[in-house]
Order: structure tokens, then sequence, then C-alpha cells
């Protein structure tokens, strides 16, 4: 799959590549991105640029990881995203923002705008977003984002070795007024 670009009212979302490891690797500095996400800790020169020049374009090759780099109109790097594609028809939303870009609603809009075109453009018709017990500020991204919170998952997440308890939450066509691709048929609820 070729990467794509896509545009918000305020902020482009694209592939990063070689000229980008500088940002992506000052953003990762942040304590709170290593300790939230699964990347190295301490995050090195060497995985910014495996990252930009390897990992980002492998996934977009062969259509597992659509990584978006989250910037603003004038370049300069607010966060990054992905969709991972876990199975037929459903795909994971994975997030962090720059600490400098953090509380203008950027990841939120990026969000809707990545999960949009995976429901029209990659026969997606769930996305799921996990984040460890306590990052209150993913859960605040997702929920603002249109997701449905399903609960916890125990054990569910591994961070550097270590097996932590996960928030677990949906996206689903519906939620943003678009048709899924294969039909649903939701649970009735249970007689009491």
């Amino acid at each position: 799959m070729e990467p794509v670009t896509l545009a918000t009212d305020r902020l482009v979302l694209r592939t990063v590549g070689p000229q980008d490891t500088d940002a992506v690797y000052a953003a990762a500095q942040d304590p709170d991105i290593q300790r939230w996400t699964t990347i190295p800790s301490p995050y090195l020169p060497e995985h910014a640029r495996a990252f930009t020049e390897q990992t980002v374009r492998e996934g977009w090759a062969d259509a597992s990881m659509c990584t978006f780099g989250v910037f603003l109109p004038g370049g300069e790097l607010t966060g990054m995203l992905a969709l991972t594609m876990r199975s037929l028809g459903m795909a994971e939303v994975g997030y962090w923002a720059a600490k400098e870009h953090r509380g203008h609603g950027y990841l939120t809009e990026a969000t809707v705008a990545a999960t949009r075109w995976a429901f029209t453009h990659l026969a997606v018709d769930r996305v799921e977003w996990r984040a460890e017990v306590g990052n209150h500020a993913s859960r605040a991204v997702a929920e603002r984002a249109g997701f449905t919170i399903e609960g916890t998952l125990r054990s569910a997440l591994n961070n550097k070795g270590v097996r932590r308890d996960c928030w677990v939450g949906s996206l689903l066509p519906s939620d943003l007024d678009l048709p899924s691709t294969a039909p649903y048929l939701p649970a009735r609820a249970e007689p009491a």
C-alpha cells in the first residue's frame, strides 16, 4: 500500500521519513511518552532512525501498519498516530502527542480523520483503542474521538517486559455516521 496524506482544518497527517528523524527523537525524549507507550526507554537516536527509515515504510508496504506523523501546516510535528491491522476488518489505533502540543485537541482531530479514512478506504469495521489503566490523557482523546470504553482487560498489554492491565474501547463506522462493509448484529440486552 502506498502511504497517504490526510488533512483536517488544522493538521496534515502524513508518513514520516528520514527528514523527520530528529523531530521524532526529540519528542520521544518526553518521560510521559516513554512511560505510557511501548517505545524503547531510553529512546536513542538509532531507535528514531529505525522507526522513520524502516518501520514506518515497511508497515505501509505490507499494509500491516499505517503510521502518520501529525503535523501543523507549517511542518511542526505535534504527534504520531498509527493504525495497526489486527484481524480481518479490525485495526488498533495508537498515538502520542509531543509535550508542547498537548491540550489543543490535535490528537482527537487526527484520530477522527485517520479512523474515518480506515473505515472508508481499508474495509475496516472496528477500530480498537487500548491504553494502560491510568493513562487518563490517552483515554480522554479516545473518548473525545467517539470511542466507547468497553472495559478493562487484565494483563493484556506488555510494556517493556511487564504485563499490565489495559482499558479497551472501540469505534465503529456507525459512530461516525458511516456504513459498515459487513452487516452488524448487536447483542440484545439480557432480560432482567
